[in-house]
């Protein structure tokens, strides 16, 4: 699908949730279109990963509706979320420690195959062309990550940068129209910081997909993102461009102006 930010691919309408007496969502609606990169932002507390959470199958939304290509998600079983082509990873790194990183990235494509036990017991030659498929896109991956030279390694010996581009390969060896991502700059220090941003920006070019990034990194978002939205207490104070949303009251207020306090405090 060719990319259009102004058709959505993801749209969220007045999504809620609680536990128990607690409001997380108090209503919250934003569209994600093909080929962008959306930012959320938000304070600790402002309901970013919840939404996530609803978003990839691992909370049900109390109210409203999220779609995904126009099906709603409302029910669908989180094990089919790869299937119809949401990617996603995790602010904590879960690898298989003593896997190779090329073992690990295959991981992520075991939904592709449409083969059962028996197949792939006998080998029949449409299971070993699935292979090949993804042997393949995992080659793809290890080049535009920069994984090559470490590819046979365990993946649990390598420097917590490159673990994390670990886990983005197994995130998009599945093909994922929609990727996923949960404070990706995490742990990183300022040069992993610049390298992640460019490759951002590279995979959303390269497999023409759309990333909705949770991040509390303001440089990087405002660095990457088409659109950025925030959040706070659970409701969207802001929905636009990087240089609006940098420049909303209610965001300086929120989280922006806190952040640069805290900078300025920490350069004092």
């Amino acid at each position: 699908m060719p990319a259009d930010p102004q058709r959505p691919l993801l749209r969220i309408s007045g999504v809620k949730m609680r536990f128990g007496g607690v409001v997380a969502l108090g209503g919250v609606s934003f569209d994600v279109g093909y080929g962008q990169i959306c930012g959320l932002i938000g304070p600790n507390g402002s309901g970013k990963t919840t939404l996530f959470n609803c978003i990839s199958g691992i909370y049900r939304y109390t109210e409203g509706d999220i779609q995904f290509e126009g099906q709603s998600l409302t029910g669908l079983p989180r094990w089919r979320m790869a299937g119809i082509g949401l990617g996603r990873t995790f602010q904590n790194v879960a690898l298989f420690r003593p896997l190779s990183v090329r073992d690990n990235i295959l991981v992520g494509a075991h939904h592709l195959g449409r083969s059962g036990f028996v197949a792939n017991a006998l080998r029949l030659p449409f299971v070993r062309q699935e292979d090949r498929a993804a042997e393949a896109r995992c080659d793809d991956l290890l080049d535009l990550l920069d994984l090559r030279a470490v590819a046979q390694r365990p993946a649990g010996t390598l420097p917590f940068g490159f673990q994390k581009r670990v886990e983005l390969a197994r995130a998009l060896i599945g093909s994922p129209k929609l990727l996923l991502l949960d404070e990706p700059a995490a742990g990183l220090n300022h040069s992993e910081v610049d390298d992640l941003a460019r490759v951002i920006q590279q995979v959303r070019d390269h497999f023409n997909l759309s990333v909705l990034l949770v991040e509390h990194h303001m440089s990087l978002v405002m660095r990457v993102s088409d659109k950025v939205v925030a959040l706070e207490f659970g409701m969207k104070i802001a929905d636009g461009t990087p240089d609006e949303v940098r420049n909303e009251p209610e965001v300086i207020r929120a989280y922006l102006g806190d952040t640069q306090e805290d900078t300025h405090a920490g350069a004092a």
